[in-house]
């Protein structure tokens, strides 16, 4: 990701140069500057994958990506006294098509840093004799690679026409499908995100691979209007309307007790695929929990592109499809009506937000928020400093949770991910890992974890290099886990088991609260418990306690008993929408309650005139606390009657 990175300083040159007037030589100066990164990203590939590659991120194996790289393209192009032609005495004209711009070729370039990086992880090391040892270590790493590229050269000299040539064929049998290749490349883009493998796809159409060169023919101004950004138009509507639409469809479904959690993460991932065009803090938090919807996302992003290159709505963007990109393209010269984009996107919005909450509640899939209230997730007490910055504190946590120093191999990351290689994944505390405050993670096998942070990435990564190098203490602290679910509560003189009698909400017909009609109650996602279909208008109190909180829509409760029981009464379903019409409530936050009194006088009738079920649930939202559950089967009850007990 480090020469992606350097792609928005050409975006800002030629797009601002473009926003001023042709006529100024600032323009002209602006646009030149942009085009020197452009045309020089192979070279940027090789030394950026050198020292991301390599183990301590050395200036040695920068220097040793420039030599690989230099050694094939000088010696494998048609022109110069090293060239080809010069070299076997051949004409220009006979060198094959793979070779003339061989040194314009990212792909090349990928290959040199790879081959640097790696004889710099074995090489920069070693001892040469005393009369040698000023080349030893570091210094070595360029000499070797210089020689092992003479290797590689030869071999490209006849393998490279026969990659190249298949590669093109790739890339004009897609491009040869026009909009249909285009919604296939978006559809593959985003199912191949968990594996990182996007990266190799993206090269074939967004550089000069094999030719098609989507984002340098267009910010240098040198392709077809209306067909050049045809690859990466569409995703702009995705990530500046259609995914924070998706973000919110999510947090729409969020149980009532995991909003503000679910809203915080929600909002966060939303901000930052709209501005910066980064999903993965999005797409990370429910691809693996709920693969469905990813799925349905990629058809969504295949759609999108596939629109886009109908309609020929081009843009570009040099990092990613955000506001700031979109605006750096608008004036770009092949931009080809590209405010269409936005109205694409507002019908994309739309599509996102109906298509995920249909999925999301036709599927009952787990996506974030949707958890059992009840889990308990703890996190080993890290040692913390007041001089600690927030991306410290974070590092201490995963640290710890990862296993700490004796479980760690390498620690590297990407635009928003964490890419650990770890001794065994099998350690990794996961749910301590997710109390750190990450969007989620994903464990590919015995030894590789990526985790994912956000555009913040770098910062903890590097918190956890100086943790692993021991540069920052990292050792634990003496001490009980946190526990980092809000409804946790511990219980006074837990050692001592408490019984809390069950009472029966209303009149009616009890029953188990698998069988009530509403599937987040019914899977006991919320926790067990037990409800009763009312004959009455009288609710009452099925525990003694403290009411600790009554939701705004007044058709919920939360109690707590003395022993640490929390208690959810939960009145009617989907009497949410109803916004507290049918209720008329006779406590406020903070009373102190008798099991059997009076707490509600609830409007049936209006209830099922509305269409919605009238059923009323007890819902014991800390199950962690219940040793023993016990509650009768269905029968005929009245108000306050006992029902069952919980110890």
């Amino acid at each position: 990701m480090l020469p992606i990175a350097t792609l928005p300083a050409a975006a800002i040159l030629v797009g601002l140069g473009n926003y001023l007037p042709k006529t100024w030589i600032l323009s002209r100066f602006m646009i030149n500057g942009g085009d020197v990164v452009l045309n020089n990203l192979a070279l940027l590939f090789a030394v950026g994958l050198a020292v991301g590659m390599s183990k301590d991120k050395d200036g040695a194996a920068a220097v040793a990506g420039v030599v690989a790289y230099l050694v094939p393209t000088t010696m494998l192009q048609p022109t110069g006294d090293n060239g080809l032609a010069n070299l076997l005495g051949i004409k220009i004209a006979n060198v094959p098509d793979a070779f003339k711009y061989v040194n314009q070729n990212v792909l090349v370039g990928i290959c040199a840093g790879l081959i640097a990086a790696a004889l710099y992880n074995k090489f920069h090391e070693v001892k040469l004799p005393m009369a040698l040892s000023f080349f030893s270590g570091k210094r070595l790493v360029p000499i070797v690679s210089a020689f092992v590229m003479l290797f590689f050269t030869a071999a490209m000299y006849f393998v490279w026409p026969t990659v190249y040539d298949a590669m093109v064929l790739f890339a004009t049998s897609i491009s040869k499908l026009g909009f249909v290749g285009a919604a296939l490349y978006g559809f593959f883009n985003r199912l191949l995100i968990p594996t990182g493998l996007h990266h190799a796809l993206n090269s074939v159409f967004w550089f000069n691979v094999a030719g098609i060169n989507d984002i340098g023919k267009f910010w240098s101004s040198n392709g077809v209007k209306g067909v050049t950004g045809m690859y990466e138009a569409g995703f702009f509507p995705v990530m500046m309307f259609g995914l924070p639409a998706g973000a919110y469809a999510i947090y729409r479904n969020a149980l009532p007790e995991r909003k503000k959690e679910t809203g915080s993460l929600m909002l966060a991932g939303a901000f930052a695929s709209f501005f910066t065009g980064v999903t993965e803090p999005l797409e990370f938090s429910f691809m693996f929990v709920a693969w469905p919807l990813y799925v349905l996302h990629a058809c969504f992003m295949g759609l999108s592109l596939g629109f886009a290159a109908f309609m020929h709505w081009t843009a570009s963007f040099s990092f990613s499809g955000g506001l700031v990109d979109y605006l750096l393209s608008f004036r770009m010269p092949l931009a080809n009506q590209p405010y269409m984009l936005i109205v694409q996107g507002l019908v994309l919005a739309v599509i996102y937000y109906f298509g995920f909450d249909f999925a999301i509640k036709k599927f009952n899939l787990k996506t974030p928020g949707r958890e059992p209230v009840a889990a308990t997730e703890t996190a080993a007490v890290v040692d913390t400093d007041p001089a600690d910055d927030k991306y410290m504190k974070q590092a201490k946590q995963i640290y710890a949770a990862i296993g700490g120093h004796d479980n760690i191999s390498v620690i590297n990351n990407c635009t928003t991910r964490l890419r650990l290689q770890l001794k065994d994944t099998a350690k990794v505390d996961q749910p301590a890992v997710k109390a750190a405050g990450v969007p989620g993670l994903n464990v590919l096998d015995v030894h590789n974890i990526h985790i994912v942070i956000g555009t913040e990435v770098q910062f903890v990564a590097e918190a956890l290099q100086k943790l692993f190098s021991g540069e920052v203490s990292a050792a634990p602290v003496a001490g009980p886990a946190v526990e980092t679910t809000a409804t946790a509560a511990t219980a006074p003189n837990a050692d001592v088991p408490v019984t809390t009698i069950l009472q029966a909400p209303a009149t009616g017909s009890l029953m188990p609260i698998s069988e009530v009609a509403d599937d987040t109650f019914a899977q006991k996602l919320l926790g067990d418990g037990y409800a009763v279909e009312p004959t009455d208008n009288e609710i009452v109190s099925p525990v003694s306690g403290e009411v600790t909180s009554i939701f705004p829509t007044k058709h919920a409760l939360g109690l707590k008993t003395a022993s640490g029981l929390e208690i959810l009464l939960h009145m009617g379903i989907n009497t949410v929408e109803m916004n507290g019409t049918p209720f008329d409530l006779h406590v406020e936050k903070g009373d102190q309650i008798a099991a059997g009194s009076a707490v509600a006088t609830v409007d049936l009738a209006a209830i099922k005139a509305a269409g919605k079920a009238t059923t009323m649930m007890v819902v014991i939202t800390n199950m962690d606390h219940v040793n023993k559950l016990q509650l009768n089967g269905n029968q005929t009850v009245a108000a306050g009657d006992i029902i069952g007990a919980a110890e």
